[in-house]
């Protein structure tokens, strides 16, 4: 008689991108947090690095947006410690999360430029890594080892 590991295989294939795009996820999103974070302080303490801009829709005054880059980055690293978890609410609040960072320099477009469009694109990525991957792929659990059947 013989046996095949096929479907075990492809199983731990599934979970190791499954786990790959979780720890991706979890750290950009800690990433994204800390660069909002420090991006609100900057803002709040009316740095000289943004750019002054007249005529702008969404205008708000510089300390406004810095408060809310500093509340989202704060949000954004909670958020994250639940990725390391694999906790399906931190998904799903990290989905959201990056959605509205994704809003929130999209808006501040005109302050900084350059750093909202970089942080639109990795929070993109954040929305894509906690997207593709099911909940059946992960397993038992995010810590579980990936079997590599009999040796």
């Amino acid at each position: 008689m013989t046996a095949t590991h096929a479907p075990r295989a492809a199983h731990s294939t599934k979970f190791a991108w499954a786990a790959g795009l979780m720890t991706f996820a979890a750290v950009m999103l800690t990433l994204v947090g800390i660069l909002d974070i420090f991006r609100g302080i900057m803002a709040i303490a009316e740095d000289d690095v943004f750019l002054t801009t007249r005529n702008y829709v969404f205008e708000f005054d510089l300390t406004g947006w810095g408060w809310i880059h500093l509340a989202l980055g704060v949000v954004a690293v909670v958020i994250s410690i639940g990725l390391y978890q694999a906790a399906t609410w931190a998904r799903v609040l990290g989905v959201g999360i990056a959605g509205l960072v994704i809003i929130a320099n999209f808006l501040s477009l005109p302050y900084y430029p350059v750093w909202s469009v970089i942080m639109i694109t990795m929070s993109g990525f954040i929305i894509w890594a906690l997207c593709v991957a099911r909940k059946e792929d992960f397993g038992d659990s995010f810590d579980t080892t990936v079997p590599r059947g009999d040796r």
